[in-house]
């Protein structure tokens, strides 16, 4: 057979950078794209990408995604004959030589090229942002300055940021590495060795060293080492579940030519990487080995898609504001206080005073506490917080995307029904299901412990004492039936006869198969088993199947006592013949509290989506049950032929989602982010749903779930109940109204300070604060701000999803940040009128009254902006809030009486200041809640 210098698909286009082009080969992979786009559909995708910005909607495949389905499906749609021209191979396999090539030019067979960033390039990305930029660059300049302590208490902090975001992220780093484990097997191949006489030779390496154009073959329990292509099979039975999530096995036959219209994963004559072998075995043509398979190029973004962070760019841009405020505000304060003093030294000094003040310090600390707390109390709900800020983005959630199995429903089958072949309930089909489960010894199934658990608790006798188990034919997934040859004595028992029968219990199809009677109902005598009774019964478990319910077959067949059955060599012939009987039909309930959590999680403006790999009809079934409706459902074949339009539209509107594959999984979250702008949880256990999990804004898993999944996930629930979840989001959003909080008022505090003293300046010939009482000013508040995480937050700030909103802060401060600036100045102006105030003379009595004022109108930003009522009447603070804020209150009035407040330059103050002040922070109060009531009414919200 010729050798055909054919590239591989997962290249460039640039023919330049293909060893082996062929443009046949190119030709049969791109035909579906040719015969599916045309010429201006070509423009007008390139030009949607173009004007998308790389943004991922999730509408559409990627380019490596497209010609791997092309290749694939290239290779199902050909003879076996041609496949090996595609491949450069041959029928004897590859020669020793040739797979050593092939080895060095491909590289290993591991599933993902992935590099993973050394810990130093972690810690950089960590170090490198504009808060802490700003704090070292403080902190060294205090420290040029001699303001030592100032300049550690601001490395300090920068380390604590730091080192939390570099263990997060160095840990979540490594979960990739997981996905190695599917593959890690030896594997048996099919070599050619010889120079002149040829001869084949089957012998086994390592997973590693399997190279396309490998014939391998494959029994019981070996996993596929790559994309194969089947050459030959018997009674093959595969599992996907890895790649589907769906428990059922498949079947697959190398006799067969695929069409375009079958889905990828339902191929027959393809097998894929990472699935593995029920029964039955065979041969295969590796196609397509380590980063260029199906499983590779479907876990290929993980790390690269998770969506950006609202709430971390926010304040990253937080940041760059005060940068730039912080430089001007900064400089003209050292320009203005160098013209009067004169000395440069002492005005840099003042200058880095107030940068420090205009700097949130306690940021950091005042985020990580709030979200430590959180996690605190989630561990009490038994669960596991893996990343602090999923805590924050539970409180910002409005969509739930959640499996079905496990998570609404108990994961374990009960009985619901025994129906004869006119869909009445017999109780004979019920005995006869019963016994055959009764007598299993080989394997028993969920569905055993089912048949049995009915009968025990429904109260019927049937008196397995009175037979006895002669022989059992085991189930096998070829058969996919089991059948109980057992006897009791007859009736007569005079004549000291027995009755002896076979039992089968297993797919109805399988068990229809070998029957050539039917039982009639009218009569209770066998009449043949016609092709009427057959679609007739086939018709009523499609009904059935609608219904969400699993159906076994059951049929029996009398046997001669002298019948003697040899094991494992006449199966199908001793299983003919028989008389079918009736159905027993099962469900998965759904778990009692489930619908009481989707109904609270909805309270909330949770919507739940389900998103399965199971039928649509079993999906539907179970979602009625809870109470999530079911009038828009689509499954993943179907939104295959959808275009992205079309695509989005359809999962906005959608609440049933099913037979759906890991990356349609991935679009449909990626839609709902960036299309829909929802804030998206998903909730999963399998290493289907990593690709999901990687990519929602929180991803959830469970303790009992892959350790694929269990990586990627955020939050691990040691229980799989919703209820957990309902803690997590009411936590998430007091974690997040708080941080807010903090944000909000420190913000417009720091900002609405520095103003003034931008204005104080000005007015006066000496500073307002020196900068040793600048920095302990600015000191106690934020010691003061360490107790905001434990405060409360209002009832309807927490029963509707908290979002960041990047016009919501800026308009924010426009309209809060003057007030604070208003009520300064009028202190200014009664220093500076009612006490003569005015000369450097009367500094220190300037400085006192200042530095109490100042810390004061702080302290009480707090108690406004915490809440939209009316501060210490129609809402109080907790009580940790309300200690802070009088001990930081009592120890900023008690300071200019003390020995300390003489050395740091403070005079006694009289007691008609304080009169003053009480006046003024009751007016401060008063036109502060005007104008949170007028921002209110125009903005609908407050916090």
């Amino acid at each position: 057979m010729g050798w055909f210098k054919i590239p591989t698909i997962f290249t460039s286009y640039n023919h330049t950078h293909l060893p082996y082009y062929n443009p046949a080969r190119q030709n049969l992979v791109n035909k579906s794209e040719t015969q599916k786009d045309g010429a201006p559909n070509k423009v007008f995708r390139f030009l949607r990408r173009l004007m998308s910005g790389g943004k991922i909607d999730g509408g559409s495949r990627t380019e490596a995604e497209e010609k791997l389905y092309a290749w694939l499906y290239a290779l199902a749609q050909s003879d076996k004959d041609l496949v090996f021209e595609y491949v450069r191979s041959t029928e004897r396999g590859l020669s020793f030589a040739e797979a050593e090539r092939r080895l060095k030019e491909n590289g290993p067979n591991v599933p993902i090229d992935y590099s993973f960033p050394s810990w130093w390039h972690i810690l950089w990305n960590a170090f490198f942002h504009p808060f802490n930029i700003i704090l070292i660059v403080l902190s060294v300049i205090s420290y040029f300055t001699s303001d030592s302590p100032n300049g550690c208490i601001m490395l300090v902090l920068v380390f604590i940021s730091v080192s939390l975001r570099f263990y997060q992220e160095y840990g979540s780093s490594k979960a990739a590495m997981k996905l190695s484990e599917f593959v890690r097997c030896p594997v048996k191949v099919q070599r050619c060795a010889g120079r002149v006489y040829q001869t084949e030779l089957v012998v086994q390496i390592d997973q590693r060293d399997v190279v396309p154009g490998d014939i391998v073959i494959f029994e019981p329990g070996d996993l596929f080492p790559g994309d194969v292509r089947l050459l030959s099979s018997k009674h093959l039975v595969v599992s996907q579940s890895s790649l589907t999530g769906e428990s059922w096995t498949t079947e697959k036959t190398a006799d067969i030519r695929e069409d375009q219209s079958t889905p990828l994963l339902d191929l027959k004559n393809i097998c894929f990487m990472g699935t593995n072998v029920v029964s039955g075995g065979g041969a295969g043509l590796v196609v397509s080995t380590g980063s260029k398979t199906y499983m590779s190029t479907m876990f290929s973004n993980i790390g690269k898609k998770k969506p950006p962070n609202d709430f971390e760019d926010g304040v990253r841009r937080i940041s760059y504001v005060l940068v730039a405020v912080m430089l001007v505000v900064v400089t003209v304060i050292v320009v203005i206080d160098y013209t009067t003093s004169h000395n440069l030294t002492e005005s840099i000094l003042f200058g880095i005073s107030v940068a420090s003040a205009l700097t949130p310090q306690m940021l950091p600390l005042i985020v990580n506490t709030s979200l430590a707390k959180g996690a605190l109390a989630m561990a009490r709900d038994r669960c596991i917080i893996k990343s602090l800020s999923a805590i924050r983005d539970m409180g910002s959630m409005d969509i739930l995307c959640i499996d079905k199995t496990g998570t609404l429903t108990m994961n374990r089958a009960i009985m619901v029904n025994h129906l004869d072949s006119r869909g009445l309930s017999k109780e004979k089909v019920l005995q006869f299901a019963f016994l055959n489960s009764y007598f299993k010894t080989d394997q028993k199934y969920p569905l055993d412990d089912a048949i049995l658990a009915h009968v025990y608790t429904n109260g019927y006798r049937f008196q397995p004492s009175k037979w006895q188990k002669i022989d059992e034919i085991p189930f096998d997934f070829i058969r996919r039936r089991v059948s109980i040859i057992m006897e009791r004595e007859a009736e007569d028992k005079s004549r000291h006869v027995f009755d002896r029968v076979m039992v089968t219990k297993g797919a109805l199809e399988e068990v229809m198969k070998v029957c050539s009677s039917i039982e009639d109902v009218d009569s209770g005598t066998n009449i043949t088993f016609t092709s009427e009774h057959y679609q007739r019964i086939l018709n009523m478990v499609e009904e059935i199947s609608n219904e969400g319910l699993r159906v076994l077959g059951v049929a029996i067949k009398s046997l001669d006592t002298e019948t003697s059955y040899q094991r494992k060599d006449d199966d199908e012939t001793f299983e003919s013949d028989m008389v079918f009987l009736g159905l027993i039909t099962f469900f998965d309930p759904p778990k009692d509290s489930a619908k009481q959590a989707l109904w609270r999680l909805a309270e909330k403006g949770v919507k739940a989506k389900v998103l399965t790999g199971d039928s649509l009809s079993l999906a539907i079934r179970v979602c009625k049950e809870v109470g999530i409706r079911t009038t828009h459902v689509v499954t993943g074949p179907e939104l295959e032929l959808l275009n992205q339009e079309s695509f989005h539209e359809t999962v906005k509107r959608a609440t049933v989602l099913a037979r759906l594959t890991p990356t349609q999984k991935l679009r449909v979250v990626q839609s709902l982010q960036t299309v829909g702008n929802h804030i998206v949880g998903f909730l999963g256990d399998g290493v289907n749903d990593s690709l999901a999990l990687d990519a929602a804004n929180v991803g959830i898993s469970v303790d009992s779930a892959a350790s694929v999944a269990k990586d990627f996930a955020d939050i691990i629930l040691l229980e799989k109940d919703l209820n957990v979840l309902i803690a997590g989001v009411e936590h998430g959003r007091l974690t997040f109204g708080n941080t807010m909080k903090y944000i909000k008022m420190s913000v417009i505090a720091n900002l609405g300070s520095v103003l003034s003293i931008l204005i104080a300046t000005v007015c006066l010939k000496y500073e307002p604060l020196t900068p040793r009482q600048l920095l302990t000013q600015n000191f106690l508040y934020s010691v003061g701000q360490i107790a905001i995480p434990w405060d409360k937050m209002e009832e309807d700030a927490v029963k509707v999803p908290q979002k960041w909103s990047q016009k919501g802060l800026p308009m924010f401060i426009l309209w809060n940040g003057p007030v604070c600036t208003i009520f300064d100045v009028s202190a200014l102006l009664f220093l500076w009128f009612y006490y003569k105030a005015r000369g450097v003379v009367d500094s220190m009595f300037f400085h006192s009254a200042w530095f109490i004022e100042g810390l004061l109108m702080q302290t009480l930003i707090i108690h406004l902006i915490r809440t939209e009522k009316i501060p210490f009447i129609q809402d109080l603070a907790s009580w940790p809030v309300l200690c802070s804020t009088v001990l930081i209150s009592a120890i900023g009035i008690a300071i200019p009486f003390t020995p300390i407040g003489g050395v740091m330059g403070f005079v006694e103050l009289p007691l008609s200041y304080f009169g003053f002040l009480l006046v003024l922070f009751l007016g401060y109060l008063f036109v502060g809640q005007v104008v949170k009531r007028l921002y209110i009414m125009v903005y609908k919200r407050w916090l």
